[in-house]
């Protein structure tokens, strides 16, 4: 197997943290080595032509220099002509920032991390190894699909959760159930109506949500404060953090975009609120899947999508393993320091992951910098 490489800093994943992170250790001087995909989830996990609900002032630089908004102006683009932004766009800007701060990406993955004399060892899929000072894990959502306790009800070739359905054409003519009533939901009903599906219900618990267009930029402050008050998400009260997760909350779930409605063909999809799945049975052999609604109606589908979000596991990150027994966790998130680091001295995480002890907010790109600033700023302390 060889000599390990030696660094002071692995990022594991290589997503908009992991690579916004990457950048910053990098100008700070630090030897930093990225394993992963480069926006993996975003080019397998997301279906050509989904638009995402971020503004053109969401960026990956810290430093704010290479923002999205600089990649626009090199690529002759004006904000109108961006928004709102196709996924496209966006992952190429992510290539572009790669490439402008230096970033290299060994694309293969990391297999299991170990601890070893204050620093840790990283054994590769390529048969490599990384001896590492510290280590910032970016696990992406795409460990942490949920799906209901009915879904077992369901053969696994009719049923798939949207982070795992993302290619249409196969679905022409054919009946789906769209379990989940946020923004995947409703845009993967548009698309697949776009893309010929014969019929599309979406089925939810709550009301319609409203379609209205929503400014992120209460989002700047909640990130400037990350940045420039040690610990400030935990410092605030209970009763302050209720109101923003609700604020969050609303803004992101409870609104939807308002070009949705003009993309769901009422020919093809309908919408059945205030109702869940109670129970789902057949499907073998190619038959169809029997549905029943809390509303007693019956519905008779060839494809379930459970487009139900994510919950934390971090037993569900392979990668962590040889370190799980040590890594202090609560309700499935690991628990960090102020700093981002976790409970095992050298590990740090970021993104997703680190929105129970940060806020909500960490879970959107708009966080990526500040996230980077402020674990960076540890790392570099640390590590001298």
């Amino acid at each position: 197997m060889g000599d390990a490489l030696s660094t002071d800093v692995l990022i594991v994943g290589a997503g908009p943290f992991a690579l916004s992170a990457a950048a910053l250790a990098r100008e700070r001087g630090m030897d930093t080595q990225v394993v992963g995909r480069p926006m993996a989830f975003w080019h397998e996990r997301m279906p050509e032509g989904m638009l995402l609900r971020s503004g053109t002032d969401w960026h990956l630089d810290a430093a704010g220099v290479h923002t999205f908004e600089a990649y626009l102006r090199e690529r002759g683009l004006s904000r109108d002509e961006a928004v709102p932004i196709p996924l496209a766009l966006f992952r190429d800007y992510a290539e572009w920032f790669r490439h402008a701060k230096h970033v290299p990406v060994r694309r293969e993955h990391v297999l299991d991390i170990t601890q070893r004399d204050g620093g840790f060892d990283a054994v590769l899929t390529g048969g490599g190894r990384i001896r590492a000072r510290a280590v910032v894990a970016a696990p992406g959502v795409g460990y942490f699909q949920r799906v209901p306790g009915w879904a077992a009800g369901v053969p696994e070739a009719r049923a798939a959760h949207s982070g795992d359905l993302v290619r249409f054409d196969a679905l022409a003519d054919r009946r789906v159930l769209i379990v989940g009533g946020r923004q995947s939901a409703y845009e993967w009903a548009a698309l697949l109506a776009e893309h010929g599906a014969g019929r599309v219900d979406i089925v939810h618990r709550h009301p319609v949500p409203r379609f209205e267009a929503v400014s992120w930029k209460f989002f700047d402050d909640y990130v400037e404060a990350t940045v420039q008050t040690a610990g400030w998400w935990r410092r605030l009260t209970a009763v302050e953090q209720k109101a923003i997760v609700t604020r969050c909350w609303q803004a992101g779930r409870g609104t939807l975009e308002p070009w949705l409605p003009a993309r769901l063909n009422p020919g093809v999809v309908r919408v059945r609120p205030d109702a869940e799945v109670v129970d789902a049975h057949g499907g073998e052999g190619g038959a169809a899947v029997r549905v029943t609604l809390s509303s007693t109606e019956s519905l008779t589908v060839d494809q379930v999508v459970f487009a139900t979000g994510y919950a934390p596991d971090l037993g569900r990150v392979p990668y962590l393993a040889g370190l799980l027994d040590r890594i202090a966790t609560r309700e499935g998130f690991p628990l960090l320091d102020e700093n981002f680091q976790a409970s095992v001295p050298g590990l740090y995480f970021t993104g997703f992951a680190a929105t129970r002890d940060f806020g909500p907010f960490l879970g959107f790109v708009k966080a990526a910098p500040a996230s980077a600033t402020v674990l960076v700023r540890h790392l570099r302390a640390r590590l001298g």
